[in-house]
């Protein structure tokens, strides 16, 4: 079970839950995949306005799943179901992207 007041998010992967959480090392990763686009603040202002990617969402799930020390990698979420579909799969994204940067003990919840 995910603990949102240490950032983390409960993903679930073909009906097994797993907790994800942007740790430094994996903001590290994140960056480096979506190095391209922008960086990480162009990332935040997508996700605040309602731009995002598909691109963008698997880019941080998959993030925050290896900081909740998952092995996968973006081409292992292929064919597998997470559950709630995509627009959960997004709002996911957005909770972690909150999480990592919320002033501790505020929007954790």
């Amino acid at each position: 079970m995910a603990n949102p007041w240490a950032g983390e998010v409960e993903i679930t992967l073909d009906g097994v839950g797993h907790s994800a959480k942007l740790t430094l090392g994996a903001l590290a990763e994140l960056e480096a995949e979506i190095g391209e686009s922008g960086g990480m603040i162009a990332l935040v202002e997508r996700f605040e306005a309602g731009r995002f990617s598909s691109r963008d969402v698997l880019a941080l799930i998959v993030a925050g799943l290896r900081g909740g020390g998952w092995q996968g990698c973006a081409q292992d979420l292929r064919s597998v179901e997470i559950g709630g579909g995509p627009m959960a799969a997004a709002q996911r994204a957005a909770e972690l992207l909150a999480r990592a940067f919320a002033v501790p003990g505020e929007g954790a919840a």
